[in-house]
């Protein structure tokens, strides 16, 4: 069975205030070619379809055309909601949808209800685990504790119970949202730290033929039968050296797998620019990224002026400009960002108690109070957005 994986479409994101939705309309283009070109069978896409819980207009617009389409060339799709989405707005009509062979799943309780697709070697079962949210769905699961491990080992373990339930043989592929253990994130996955921890072990996963992972923006494979499809765009400078795909499945007899990427189309290249701003307008090697869409770090001791005006003048498609002056190690001008670089939340707040203190830090019973606070607020954030 040939399945196509591709997941964090982000619908209705735009790139350093540049709309993307022509580049995502492309996409789907692209997407729709793929299936008739390769002769896919199956359609999965790993969660985060738009990029807020509720999204705009045009974006909801652009996903309609998709499932229309996608439903028009007879292929099954499976999709599953991330934790940028609200899994009940996307699960809206998700009954009536299946009819046109469109399987939504975004209910946790739904996770061993698998959709069920013959080949000439039998059936194929793919499980469908929206973005679990811990606090939100560990006592419908049974979880052990309110963790990611926790409720991805509680749901893993209704999939492989039905599984077991099967004809020998039966195939297993699961869809799910999460960091992974061994995963690359970039900057632009929201964060889902829980309890200070935001990876799983990809053990987790154990039992299944292939897992079609969403969440991280990079393509890239934790293991042979675990793998990222990534974004089919970059959302951050952070992302200028990925090569944008989708997986290419082909799941064989016996689970056998080959693993293919089919590349993305790119509005438009990155560049991370980064010198003196003379160096920048004046170096002939930059010259190839003048119609990339551009991030100039000026490392000039001081301001130069209008340095903004001056770099699209070159580079006409200059979307971010930082300062990261050059000082000297022990320069007390030193910028607070570059201090803070690298830091969560919760160390630059036990850095401030630290600062408040006169040197001493958080006690280990307070550090847990802060993580616990950080947990209740992301949480909570969430969960008011998913319910305006």
């Amino acid at each position: 069975m040939r399945i196509l994986h591709t997941s964090d479409w982000h619908l209705g994101r735009s790139f350093h205030r540049v709309s993307m939705l022509d580049a995502q309309a492309a996409y789907l283009d692209h997407l729709v070619g793929t299936v008739g070109e390769h002769s896919v069978d199956v359609v999965v896409v790993a969660g985060d379809v738009y990029d807020r819980a509720v999204p705009p207009l045009s974006a909801v617009q652009l996903f309609d055309d998709a499932l229309h389409r996608l439903a028009a060339a007879g292929v099954p799709t499976v999709m599953i909601s991330g934790n940028h989405d609200s899994a009940r707005r996307l699960g809206v009509g998700a009954g009536l949808i299946a009819r046109a062979g469109i399987h939504l799943r975004t209910d946790p309780a739904e996770c061993a209800a698998p959709v069920v697709v013959s080949d000439t070697q039998g059936d194929v079962a793919f499980y469908g685990l929206p973005y679990l949210e811990p606090a939100l769905v560990r006592e419908s699961l049974g979880a052990s504790k309110a963790g990611h491990e926790a409720v991805l080992s509680a749901a893993m373990d209704r999939v492989r119970a039905d599984l077991a339930s099967r004809p020998d043989g039966t195939r297993s592929v699961v869809l799910a949202h999460a960091f992974v253990a061994g995963g690359e994130p970039s900057d632009s996955e929201r964060d889902i730290t829980v309890g200070g921890v935001a990876a799983v072990p990809a053990g987790v996963f154990d039992g299944v033929d292939y897992v079609a992972l969403g969440h991280l923006h990079g393509c890239q494979t934790v293991t042979e039968r675990v793998r990222y499809s990534g974004s089919p765009l970059a959302y951050s400078f952070s992302e200028h050296a990925h090569r944008k795909t989708m997986w290419l499945i082909d799941l064989g007899h016996g689970g056998d797998l080959a693993a293919e990427r089919i590349d993305c189309p790119a509005p438009r290249p990155l560049a991370r620019l980064r010198g003196r701003l003379g160096t920048l307008l004046e170096d002939p090697a930059l010259e190839r990224h003048r119609d990339s869409w551009v991030e100039a770090t000026l490392t000039d001791p001081a301001r130069p002026d209008e340095p903004m005006a001056r770099l699209l003048e070159r580079f006409p498609h200059t979307l971010s400009l930082v300062f990261d002056p050059e000082r000297t190690p022990g320069d007390p001008l030193a910028s607070y960002a570059q201090r803070l670089k690298g830091r969560d939340d919760q160390q630059v707040a036990e850095d401030f108690v630290a600062h408040v203190r006169g040197g001493s830090g958080p006690s280990a019973q307070e550090r847990t109070v802060l993580r616990a606070v950080f947990d209740d607020v992301r949480v909570g954030d969430g969960v008011n957005e998913v319910s305006r």
